[in-house]
């Protein structure tokens, strides 16, 4: 999700939006039209004279948390880096659950506090912000210290976040252990999170984001990696095993856990025909028939999971990203792809659907390749993305050049809800409240946590 890509257009070959899991129509690319010409959403977006986030007339922002200057129930300064985000609800207001993908020397590395770190060499991790009903910061807590380049992750059906390790990194001089897993972390009990255990039967990958089948509790997981390009995945838990609170911890504890259940990478078919790389479909409604084929190696001792399989065993897909459950099945993201990556064809933003009923998967629709991506005339790199409780979606932009939230109606049309006037940082993690209340997001650098209000209706 932090990868530098090329500033582009979302224009649409074949399709004007994503069909996203039953919540909306379409996501349709913008028109260049000023922003006060654009009919839908909340009108034209008006200066802040703070100079960080430019919002429609009759919202406002309050800074929940800010890298280097809120300080945290330790003493420790906010850590830098905020990421994907989950909002949860609590008597007296709400819990963030916040990535920190820190993975290199950035200044506000998460402290590795004792009972709550897996590797003391490595900053990233996560926090937790208590909000009271106001919005307002009442304090924040290191819930996982000592993870690798935290990016996304996921809910799970009941209710924690599962937080991916987006690396590969070995064990060295510097890591103490290797990463490039996914761990669950609790918004409310601090215990479940002390003692930090990889979810290794997960696999030990470049991990982006997970969805969680509520019904069976299988794990459909992204790989954003290359050389080869990345891989689709899914976990199946052994037999008699339900989601739950603790239940994956205890497994990944229990004898055999390294290895439990079955880690499966997918495999797409035409016919008979194998299908190499999912950029091989161009055109919105193309069907493939999935297989899945059990990772050998699921914890890449010697070599990298993707890189295990035969030609012609499984499917390949460049910038697999983000993923979320919904509609009776799993969305995923493939944000761009071009040739030099090893793609069949070039795009720049693929979203499929994967029906667990008939096992296929389906391209819901395709961006066509921007012919001049420095044009900052529409938006673009939709990253992170949640389902705003009054129709339509909010993502956030990781591109480069302007950097912004943008709505989408139920009918497709695109409109700014925020524009970061700070710098070109990416926005990341937005989450409503559950009462609707509130619209949380970040600015992943310098790091801000925002609470975002106003005349929703």
């Amino acid at each position: 999700m932090a990868a530098p890509m090329s500033r582009r257009n979302l224009m649409c070959a074949g399709a004007l939006g994503i069909i996203v899991a039953g919540s909306v129509d379409a996501i349709a690319a913008p028109t260049a039209a000023a922003y006060g010409r654009r009919t839908a959403g909340f009108g034209p977006l008006v200066d802040d004279p703070n100079g960080l986030l430019a919002l429609p007339k009759g919202f406002s922002y309050q800074i929940v948390a800010q890298a280097g200057v809120t300080t945290m129930e330790s003493g420790h300064v906010t850590p830098g880096d905020q990421d994907g985000t989950a909002c949860f609800r609590d008597g007296r207001g709400f819990v963030l659950v916040n990535n920190h993908e820190i993975g290199g020397s950035e200044p506000y590395r998460v402290p590795a506090l004792d009972g709550l770190t897996y590797d003391p060499g490595a900053g990233g991790g996560t926090t937790n912000i208590l909000v009271d009903q106001s919005g307002k910061r009442m304090r924040e807590y290191v819930s996982l210290a000592g993870s690798h380049n935290n990016c996304a992750g996921g809910h799970t059906p009941w209710g924690t976040w599962l937080t991916c390790e987006e690396t590969e990194q070995r064990a060295n001089a510097v890591y103490q252990k290797d990463h490039g897993y996914v761990f669950e972390v609790d918004a409310f009990d601090r215990e479940a999170n002390k003692n930090p255990v990889p979810l290794k039967f997960l696999g030990r990958y470049s991990h982006e984001a997970v969805a969680v089948d509520p019904d069976d509790s299988t794990i459909y997981l992204t790989e954003d990696a290359s050389g080869p390009n990345g891989l689709y995945y899914r976990w199946v838990p052994p037999t008699g095993f339900r989601g739950r609170k603790g239940a994956l911890r205890e497994l990944a504890l229990s004898k055999g856990g390294d290895s439990a259940g079955k880690l499966q990478a997918m495999s797409c078919f035409k016919g008979s025909t194998h299908i190499a790389d999912l950029s091989q479909a161009t055109q919105p409604g193309t069907r493939y028939r999935v297989k899945w084929v059990d990772v050998p190696d699921r914890d890449a001792h010697e070599v990298s999971v993707r890189k295990q399989f035969a030609a012609g065993e499984v499917t390949n897909s460049r910038k697999l990203e983000g993923a979320y459950w919904g509609d009776g099945g799993a969305y995923f993201v493939a944000s761009y792809a071009r040739s030099d990556d090893g793609s069949v064809n070039e795009h720049d933003g693929q979203v499929w659907f994967y029906d667990p009923r008939t096992e296929t998967v389906t391209l819901k629709t395709i961006y066509g390749v921007n012919p001049n991506p420095d044009a900052d005339t529409n938006y673009d790199g939709p990253d992170n993305i949640t389902v705003s409780p009054f129709g339509g979606l909010i993502l956030a932009e990781d591109g480069q050049g302007l950097s912004h939230l943008v709505g989408v109606t139920e009918s497709g049309e695109s409109y700014p809800m925020a524009l970061n006037q700070l710098n070109d940082s990416e926005f990341a993690g937005p989450t409503f409240s559950h009462d609707g209340r509130f619209l949380f997001a970040c600015i992943q650098s310098p790091g801000y946590v925002f609470a975002i209000t106003g005349p929703w209706q």
